[in-house]
């Protein structure tokens, strides 16, 4: 029986001219856990970014919660731990079609992101469609024929070289997205635990203005709201607007700043 392969991320930015028409708002997927990766697809945001940079995920989580999230309305990124050719490849052959590449810093990291998730000649991705969840076992029509057209590269924008250079990283051939960090980016600017700085702001702002004079989609990270609608306001076409993990942890502090008191009766909000 042949099998369909799900749109991409890149489709779901192309149509924002179209039925969409808005930015894509998603969240961080950190724990780890199938269960909580599943209840956030069916939160209605229109993106997950399944995490193994930060994050306790190795290729059997990664698997699980794919296969958790299908069938949910909603596109997954995963973002692996390095810009390296084994580890995109590992993760394409699990079945993921939309990565997310950390600290991309110049040209060439933009080139070997791209060449990793391509077939000889265009790429150094070795073969395994028939062992691979990606082909559904061979059974994706013609799989490494258009393999390249089921799979979307991002890459993160998350330092001052990268920043730098931006506009000549957005011209290659292959990379669908970019998506700026300012956690590490401000870090990288002297600026660490800053990334409300005005100068990361314009940093920021400088990313979103090249990727737009060049025609392709750019996203930012912002868990404050009003730096997120600050940046949506300046053109960003996709963000992450919160984590599981950060929700989680927020949401029981809450619960204990209400119900648990000291001797006295205050609330006990540390350990």
């Amino acid at each position: 029986m042949p099998f369909r392969i799900e749109d991409t991320f890149r489709d779901a930015l192309s149509k924002q001219n179209g039925t969409a028409g808005r930015p894509l708002a998603g969240m961080w997927v950190c724990s780890g856990s199938p269960l909580i990766a599943e209840l956030c697809a069916g939160s209605g945001l229109d993106w997950l970014l399944v995490d193994a940079e930060h994050s306790p995920n190795g290729l059997e989580s990664i698997l699980a919660q794919l296969q958790a999230i299908h069938g949910y309305p909603v596109h997954t990124l995963v973002r692996p731990p390095v810009n390296d050719t084994v580890v995109i490849k590992q993760y394409l052959d699990l079945g993921v079609q939309n990565l997310l590449i950390p600290m991309v810093n110049s040209v060439a990291e933009a080139e070997a992101a791209v060449a990793a998730t391509r077939y000889p000649p265009q790429g150094v991705r070795g073969v395994g469609s028939a062992l691979a969840r990606a082909a559904r076992w061979n059974r994706v029509p013609d799989y490494l024929v258009r393999a390249s057209e089921t799979i979307s590269v991002t890459v993160q924008i998350e330092s001052t070289a990268a920043v730098d250079a931006v506009e000549d990283i957005l011209k290659v051939d292959g990379v669908d997205a970019v998506f700026v960090g300012p956690s590490d980016l401000a870090a990288s600017m002297g600026l660490l635990g800053q990334q409300e700085h005005p100068e990361v702001r314009t940093a920021v702002e400088h990313c979103l203005a090249a990727a737009k004079a060049a025609g392709k989609p750019a996203g930012v990270n912002a868990f404050n709201p009003d730096t997120a609608r600050h940046y949506l306001d300046t053109g960003a076409n996709f963000i992450l607007v919160g984590a599981d993990v950060a929700l989680l942890a927020r949401g029981s502090e809450a619960l204990a700043a209400q119900y648990v008191t000291t001797k006295d009766g205050s609330a006990r909000t540390s350990y």
